[in-house]
């Protein structure tokens, strides 16, 4: 390549990828804090909250010490790692990654890239959870429940083997964005500084192909995995219980798998989320896709599996309402949304018009908040934490967590809609003053 080309080249490519003008959660110090402490959170839940740990939650002195002691020779730390639970890891990945090549599928364009291309996604993983669940199913059926209480008691090995791969696996992928041909960056984690950018996710969209590694993981590996990881703890507490598990396990068992069904169901949505738009696939995707959503989602059904929780009918009942109302919100919020988003308006909504020639919801559930489907997401959260009593606060914990996660999403939201409507969006946000809860948040 001449001179000039490579000038040519470098300018094109500056265009397409410009420097990020401003650094995401609180730049380079909240970044490093971030990478380096998210870990602990899903061995803090298991160390807090397990038959190994003395209770849920044991005495704060007691963890303190044992954590201390165990940790203060190399044994203690090799306690921690777990070949069998990374072999499983691994194989479970292999094994995903042949059903999305092998199992057929729509073939979905996802929307247009800052380069003018649009990609397009193989859409299967419905199919990848059914075939999944059937196998699960068959072996349980056929040999008991003791055949599949390998993740529960493998589930401390799983934390790290998870967090170890993503790690590495966000690292691989910080270093190739660098490489090959130009590549489409994601444009809050161009700025040059190494550790935000790596915590973030430099590109956008790294493939292998046509096989899109981000959407993979968005979808699979953790979601399907939370539902095999709640069924190896309904297992577990099967064997304890004669065969039988509580209601309150069963309501855990259904409220989570509903929702990893729904969202798979709806596998073509995610093509429009902000984590495939506009998120890279860095740590912040590999590491709660892979390692955090499984292992601290399912934090209930570990909790029920070694504490029982029976609720009887009026407590079922209860807890039941309260998760389909948070359900009915949810669902018809986002479903007002994806028919005016794909031209049809059933309900007749109002809407304002934008300079940039696009509408914006101002009535339904859209106009009693900017984000009602965030609020629906809040109760479920809660219905899921239900079930399992009121004697420790430790299995609250999502609720709190997912909390903070969606206020700070909105308010990243917020800042990126100002930006592109300009005067349009202070104008919405007149009509729809709400940000989550209506006439509270």
């Amino acid at each position: 390549m001449t001179s000039t080309e490579l000038t040519k080249a470098k300018k094109e490519s500056s265009e397409l990828n410009p420097r990020s003008q401003k650094l995401e959660f609180f730049g380079v110090p909240g970044t490093t804090i971030l990478t380096l402490t998210v870990p602990l959170v899903p061995y803090g839940l298991y160390f807090t909250c397990s038959e190994e740990a003395g209770g849920c939650p044991p005495k704060l002195w007691d963890v303190v010490l044992l954590r201390v002691h165990e940790l203060s020779s190399l044994d203690g730390w090799k306690s921690l790692w777990d070949t069998k639970a990374f072999t499983a890891l691994t194989g479970w990945l292999v094994y995903l990654v042949v059903l999305w090549a092998i199992l057929p599928g729509d073939w979905v364009e996802g929307l247009q890239l800052r380069d003018g291309t649009k990609r397009k996604y193989k859409i299967n993983a419905l199919g990848a959870l059914f075939m999944t669940l059937g196998l699960v199913g068959g072996m349980i059926y056929n040999n008991g429940p003791q055949t599949f209480t390998f993740i529960y008691e493998h589930y401390l090995g799983l934390i790290t083997a998870t967090f170890v791969w993503s790690y590495v696996q966000s690292i691989l992928l910080y270093i190739w964005s660098f490489y090959g041909h130009p590549k489409v960056l994601a444009l809050a984690a161009n700025s040059g500084y190494h550790i935000h950018d790596f915590w973030l996710g430099r590109e956008l969209n790294p493939t292998i192909g046509n096989f899109d590694l981000k959407v993979f993981f968005e979808l699979r590996p953790g979601l399907i995995g939370w539902v095999l990881i709640n069924i190896s703890c309904a297992c577990e507490q099967a064997v304890r219980n004669g065969g039988k598990i509580t209601d309150s396990m069963m309501l855990v068992l259904g409220f989570q798998g509903l929702y990893v069904l729904d969202a798979i169901y709806n596998e073509p949505a995610v093509l429009s989320t902000m984590d495939v738009v506009t998120d890279g696939f860095g740590l912040m995707l590999s590491f709660g896709d892979l390692c955090w959503l499984p292992m601290t989602y399912s934090l209930q059904a570990r909790y029920l599996a070694f504490n029982p929780v029976e609720l009887g009918w009026a407590g079922v009942a209860g807890v039941f309402i309260v998760h389909m109302i948070g359900y009915y919100i949810f669902r018809s919020a986002n479903m007002e949304k994806n028919d005016f988003r794909n031209g049809q308006n059933p309900k007749n909504l109002s809407f304002m018009e934008t300079k940039r020639g696009t509408r914006l919801l101002t009535s339904g559930w859209w106009g009693r908040s900017r984000h009602p489907n965030y609020m629906g997401d809040l109760i479920m959260a809660l219905s899921w934490c239900l079930p399992t009593g009121f004697n420790t606060p430790i299995t609250y914990f999502y609720p709190v967590y997912f909390l903070v996660l969606l206020v700070h999403r909105q308010r990243r939201d917020d800042e990126a809609c100002h930006e592109k409507y300009g005067d349009d969006w202070l104008e919405y946000k007149k009509r729809v003053p709400y940000r989550i809860f209506p006439y509270i948040y």
